[in-house]
């Protein structure tokens, strides 16, 4: 999501080591904890709420399935099934045969 690697992270704590001191970073970083525990709980009660308040037919609603990027991306590829699908189904000539040529339509 982030793209925050090992060592952006191990940077990050270090700096956070010299900039808050040994004494005061445990408790900095149960803070942290606290807060992004709360914003979890709060995130998983708003889609609760959307879900009760939107019915039985988005039972299974996913707060990410809302991404703008996630509808076109679903879009895009039921459009494509679809067009192999129809492409699939298109009679085929046998080998040898020669498909139709008309000579006034070119």
């Amino acid at each position: 999501m982030w793209d925050v690697g090992l060592a952006e992270i191990a940077v990050i704590l270090v700096v956070a080591m010299i900039a808050l001191g040994p004494d005061r970073l445990p408790d900095v970083a149960r803070q942290a904890a606290k807060f992004l525990h709360k914003a979890r709980i709060m995130a998983h009660n708003a889609r609760d709420e959307l879900r009760t308040e939107l019915g039985p037919d988005y039972a299974d609603l996913e707060l990410r399935d809302l991404d703008p990027r996630s509808i076109v991306r679903k879009h895009i590829t039921e459009a494509m099934e679809e067009a192999s699908r129809a492409e699939a189904s298109k009679p085929t000539l046998p080998a040898g045969q020669v498909p139709p040529y008309d000579v006034e339509a070119t």
